[in-house]
């Protein structure tokens, strides 16, 4: 079976989110407590044995926070704490996620990952359909991702146990209230299994 027209999309597996010392770090608790970062490195191994690219998002604003929106409930307050700043260790990647030099790195300045980034025009280049996407957070990064990505007619499959958000409870009815409805909900072994 061919996976050409397939890409594994990763968002937001950055400290400043995931890791403990983080600024806002709303998901480091499940990203821990769930192994997730290991969970997304499964997928990524996976992903890598069948030639299906990897792109992975994160979330940054400029140095002087330019493009940060000051009237944003969410990254308003981004500069008071000089949080999210691209270069800053906020917003590198956990350490031990498989990031390589030969994968897309995609910054954005937004909850969704389309808006305003080069995510559209790799996929179009590339010929991709389908889009397995993990990250965090489930009810923000992740939803708004696969909203947008239903919306412009791909076939989109969400790795549940890859994801995190604030706690079980919003993750668990994020992914089956609200996303099950336009994705397929799975898990990284059953997405392995299965290909």
């Amino acid at each position: 079976m061919s996976h050409s027209d397939t890409l594994l999309l990763t968002i937001d597996y950055i400290n400043e989110i995931c890791h403990p010392d983080g600024k806002i770090p709303s998901c480091a608790d499940m990203v821990v407590r769930h192994n997730v970062v290991e969970q997304a490195n499964s997928a990524i191994r996976h992903a890598r044995a069948n030639d299906i690219p990897v792109a992975h998002v994160k979330v940054g604003f400029q140095p002087n926070y330019a493009n940060c929106p000051a009237s944003s409930p969410i990254f308003g307050k981004a500069r008071d704490f000089e949080a999210l700043r691209l270069g800053s260790w906020g917003t590198e990647f956990l350490d031990g996620l498989d990031v390589r030099a030969e994968d897309f790195i995609i910054i954005k300045s937004r909850i969704g990952t389309f808006y305003n980034t080069q995510l559209e025009t790799i996929l179009r280049a590339k010929g991709i359909r389908r889009l397995i996407v993990a990250g965090v957070s489930t009810n923000h990064a992740v939803e708004s991702t696969v909203r947008d990505a239903h919306d412009r007619d791909y076939l989109v499959t969400v790795l549940g146990d890859a994801c995190a958000t604030a706690n079980d409870q919003l993750h668990a009815a994020t992914l089956a209230g609200v996303m099950s409805h336009m994705a397929t909900i799975t898990t990284v072994n059953q997405w392995v299994q299965g290909h």
